[in-house]
């Protein structure tokens, strides 16, 4: 149907559809320049931008079930029929909304309860405040959203009974699903408005909304933040947009020793106020700070390392603590809603850790390895039949591989260079991907072209009509073959397609496939070559956009099945000892000692 589109998450899971779908030119200079007035690539979002394709697609949306993302957190994720809900239940006479992306400490919550007081010197009786932590992405650097809502939690049970607590009674928290995009002025009008969509009827701001440090490019005010600190109020409070949406504006408060509680400063006594920056407080944070005492609060902070009673909830302030005394330990902490899912994983296989995570690996329950133990094709069967693993299932843009180094071979998540897990971003794939056991593709081995093979074993693109799962092993008939170009090496894709499909029967080599599904060789041939210039790279070269035949892909498998015995050392020598790299490989396995 090209008037409906299937959308699904990194995992291949569909959660919705596009309806009537428009595609339109992603203009990238026009959008940043709208959005932050200048082109500047060290910006996080700008940098966002500029990643995306040259198009941008765009329809009705049908959500096809509640999105659910099973990290805790979901009892905070309210639709906005559900939030005004509340505030019914609550007597709200009006909603006014703050919009947070860090630990709440007092200086916030005298803000919120100021607003509320003032908005009932103007005749409401019951104004009900929406906490709204930003649950979208955020830059690297700040602080994730399960601690800051874990930490906004200790806020509300600490009540009016700590000068940084707010009154549940009046308080209704929801996770804002938007992402941050640090556009300052511009963005804090639709961090307004859309907060109208849920009730909202007032909207809190205090200084520099949606702001972040300056770029390293600055010439004029090198050391400034980005955005001056008032220009968001100002711009909010003039926006010809907003409706019948008003502003509750605040200025920065401090921290008065004199009763440990934060307000706006005293002009007349100004040596009894003291500033508690972000920079500092995180400094103290990592410090591990522990209270100071009520009565004699230091100078310096910082030397004595201790934190003022009143500056934040106790509990909210230990979990901030151990944010940051533990920020290297990534795999602890939630920086923005991303669904958490179980591994689409065989029944066969051993799943350990979070999908999506450096913790994930997926081992099989009866073979030791899954590159050496299992036979290269099924007992009895022809040579154009082999066996496939499925890496990456159909839909799936997690970059799932076997490791070649790992004791059991077993299947993780590929990694970028930063170190982060590596996710295809050029489409979805339409295939299902993995490997065939017990080949190997030789560097020491040179092509006509020149290019060695890569090291790995060689990759397989099941082309049938749905997702099988991670770790599963099928019987796949050989169709043909591509020889991808890959960063100067030889790197080979057997097509086949799962003998289990309901049209194996009628699909024996490239041309069948083609009759059957018109255009399918021609997206692999695209997707092969393109699939990493979405990352910004040149596009992978062929040796030849016409697919091989099937009995030369099957002498492939067959040459590349003798270097992986070589490998093993089961001829009369080991390749793993002349083979940069291969001497890592392990091959401790009952398969590749021949046993």
């Amino acid at each position: 149907d090209k008037h409906a589109i299937a959308l699904v998450t990194q995992m291949g899971e569909t959660v919705a559809i596009l309806r009537d779908p428009e595609v339109y030119d992603n203009r990238k200079e026009e959008i940043v320049t709208r959005m932050f007035g200048a082109i500047d690539m060290d910006h996080p979002y700008i940098q966002h931008i500029y990643s995306g394709g040259d198009y941008l697609i765009g329809g009705e949306i049908e959500l096809l079930d509640r999105i659910r993302y099973n990290d805790g957190l979901d009892k905070w994720r309210k639709t906005a029929n559900e939030l005004m809900e509340e505030f019914q239940e609550k007597g709200a006479d009006t909603v006014y909304a703050f919009q947070t992306r860090n630990p709440t400490h007092a200086g916030h919550a005298y803000l919120m309860r100021s607003a509320g007081e003032d908005l009932k010197t103007q005749g409401y009786k019951k104004p009900v405040l929406w906490l709204s932590p930003l649950g979208g992405w955020t830059k690297s650097d700040d602080v994730p959203l399960d601690v800051r809502v874990n930490q906004h939690e200790q806020v509300l049970d600490a009540g009016l009974s700590h000068p940084g607590g707010l009154d549940p009674a009046t308080t209704v928290m929801a996770i804002w699903p938007s992402p941050m995009v640090y556009a300052g002025p511009t963005e804090v009008q639709f961090h307004a408005k859309s907060r109208r969509s849920a009730g909202a009827s007032y909207f809190v701001v205090g200084r520099d909304p949606a702001g972040m440090k300056g770029s390293p490019n600055a010439v004029a005010h090198p050391d400034d933040d980005l955005y001056d600190g008032d220009h968001g109020r100002y711009v909010l409070q003039n926006s010809p947009g907003i409706g019948g949406m008003k502003m509750l504006s605040f200025v920065k408060v401090m921290y008065d020793i004199t009763d440990n509680v934060m307000k706006i400063p005293d002009g007349s006594r100004p040596e009894d106020f003291i500033s508690i920056s972000g920079s500092k407080m995180r400094l103290l944070a990592r410090n591990g700070a522990t209270p100071c005492s009520a009565t004699d609060i230091p100078t310096d902070l910082v030397e004595a390392n201790c934190v003022p009673r009143g500056f934040m909830v106790p509990k909210g302030w230990q979990g901030v603590v151990d944010y940051y005394k533990n920020v290297d330990d990534t795999e602890r902490w939630t920086p923005w809603s991303r669904p958490l899912v179980e591994a689409p994983a065989c029944s066969k296989t051993q799943p350990k850790g979070q999908l999506g995570s450096h913790s994930f690996s997926l081992k099989h329950k009866q073979y030791d390895s899954f590159w050496h133990d299992i036979p290269r094709r099924p007992s009895g069967e022809p040579n154009t039949i082999i066996n496939f693993i499925v890496e990456i299932p159909m839909y799936m843009t997690a970059k799932m591989e076997v490791q070649k180094e790992l004791p059991g071979n077993v299947i993780t998540q590929d990694t970028n260079k930063d170190g982060s897990p590596r996710y295809y971003t050029y489409g979805t794939p339409f295939f299902n991907y993995g490997l065939i056991p017990q080949t190997w593709e030789d560097p020491s081995l040179m092509s006509p072209q020149g290019n060695g093979g890569d090291n790995d074993p060689l990759d397989v693109m099941e082309v049938g009509q749905k997702p099988l799962k991670m770790g599963s092993i099928g019987p796949c008939k050989v169709l043909g073959s591509l020889e991808l170009i890959d960063e100067g090496e030889t790197d080979h894709k057997i097509i086949c397609i799962t003998t289990a499909d309901p049209d194996a029967h009628k699909i024996n080599n490239m041309a069948d496939l083609d009759n059957v599904k018109p255009g399918t060789t021609a997206r692999l041939v695209d997707w092969l070559k393109r699939y990493k210039t979405s990352d910004g790279k040149p596009e992978n070269k062929l040796a030849q956009d016409t697919p091989t035949s099937v009995s030369e892909a099957v002498t492939i498998i067959e040459e590349t099945h003798q270097r992986w015995r070589a490998l093993c050392g089961h001829g009369s020598t080991s390749s793993s000892s002349h083979v940069k790299g291969a001497e890592k490989f392990w091959l401790d396995s009952p398969g590749c000692k021949g046993q």
